[in-house]
């Protein structure tokens, strides 16, 4: 098995540059529905498919063909399907890749991609604007088979009809044993003496105020303006007291390591990838509960190939497949099944909570409330202006 790699994207730019990207022009984003924007599958005669994906989020293998990485689940995928794939780690963060497809897709265009895959919240607004096609259950017995229970209804795609996760991960709190004794909630991570100005939080908003919600008892998969200001005065108040160092995205992982930061909101995959080199690295789930986020597979408008991209789908889903790329992204596996095969791949990782967090952790876990997209901006708005953004 090879070293440790995960996605070294800065999540933490992602709704905060998209109310950037996406309404400097004040424009809205146009709708489109099944009706008014029609796909055409060319899947029987054209045996292509083209991938959009992001960094490090598919198993590698040292070989290399014609210069070329191989990627060894995919490899064995076209052999099996026929298909041939062209994939692209072309999503550096949801706002830059929104921008770069929003024209087209909001025109009933072509955006040159079968698949995409984009967290959560964007999903969401691409799905609720109407530019996703409607997958066809038929064609993926394997996620209505093994997909995880937790993660079978988001409340901005109930029946996934439209999305399918790749990875899903955890965001809870993080801290380094040599510099600090351990930290079991948010209530103490942003009030103990000693960790003032020691402490970092998260600056994608659906993050750190998905526990700000929590710290303020309201409930962060379903909340109001009156529970959002509540919390978001909470959050003023710790800024305020100067206990929070500052708001970071990936780049917390640094000093954490290092010891500049004794603890911190985290991701959990980037926590998995730090404890392989660093055991005093430790993953709190909080008592507060955890935050939990996707990342989906999605279909966009007159991607001409929907039918190949169900294949695809459908064999990730099968749990050696993704027990086997699991091993190498370190994410949460979202396929049922992939833990008791993960005993053939690698057994070490078998029983790894970051991968494979049994039912009571995830029973602790929250997403954030979908957004329309003027709600997005308007809380992004408030969100920046309380952390000096």
């Amino acid at each position: 098995m090879q070293t440790v790699r995960r996605r070294t994207v800065l999540r933490g730019l992602g709704l905060s540059a998209l109310g950037l990207a996406a309404g400097s022009c004040g424009i809205p984003a146009a709708k489109q529905s099944a009706d008014s924007c029609v796909s055409t599958d060319r899947s029987a005669t054209e045996k292509t498919l083209i991938f959009s994906n992001w960094p490090s989020y598919m198993d590698e293998s040292d070989e290399k063909v014609n210069g070329q990485t191989v990627l060894p689940t995919l490899d064995a995928f076209e052999k099996k399907s026929g298909l041939k794939v062209t994939y692209t780690p072309d999503i550096n963060d949801n706002a830059e890749f929104y921008a770069k497809v929003r024209d087209q897709l909001g025109a009933c265009q072509p955006c040159g991609r079968d698949i995409i895959v984009l967290t959560d919240w964007m999903a969401a607004r691409t799905v609720g604007l109407g530019w996703i096609q409607k997958l066809d259950h038929a064609k993926i017995p394997n996620v209505d088979q093994h997909l995880l229970k937790q993660l079978r209804a988001p409340g901005w795609d109930p029946n996934r009809d439209y999305s399918v996760p790749w990875q899903t991960g955890l965001t809870g709190i993080a801290y380094n044993a040599k510099f600090t004794k351990e930290v079991g909630s948010f209530a103490d991570l942003l009030s103990r003496p000693d960790l003032k100005g020691r402490v970092t939080l998260l600056s994608e908003m659906p993050d750190t105020m998905s526990f700000m919600l929590k710290l303020t008892g309201a409930d962060p998969s379903k909340f109001d303006d009156a529970e959002w200001s509540k919390a978001l005065e909470k959050l003023q108040d710790y800024v305020g007291t100067g206990h929070i160092r500052r708001f970071t995205g990936n780049d917390y992982v640094q000093d954490l390591n290092a010891g500049n930061i004794a603890a911190c909101e985290a991701w959990s995959g980037d926590v998995l990838a730090l404890q392989a080199d660093n055991p005093n690295i430790k993953f709190v789930v909080p008592e507060e509960g955890l935050g939990i986020w996707s990342d989906n597979m999605l279909v966009p408008n007159k991607a001409s190939h929907k039918a190949n991209a169900e294949a695809l789908m459908n064999y990730y889903y099968d749990p050696e497949v993704a027990a086997t790329l699991a091993a190498w992204v370190n994410y949460i596996c979202p396929v049922d099944g992939a833990q008791q095969a993960m005993e053939k791949i690698d057994p070490e990782l078998v029983d790894s909570p970051l991968i494979f967090p049994d039912a009571a952790t995830l029973e602790k876990a929250k997403a954030f409330m979908a957004l329309d997209t003027a709600k997005a901006k308007l809380y992004e708005t408030d969100f920046n202006l309380a952390i000096g953004g």
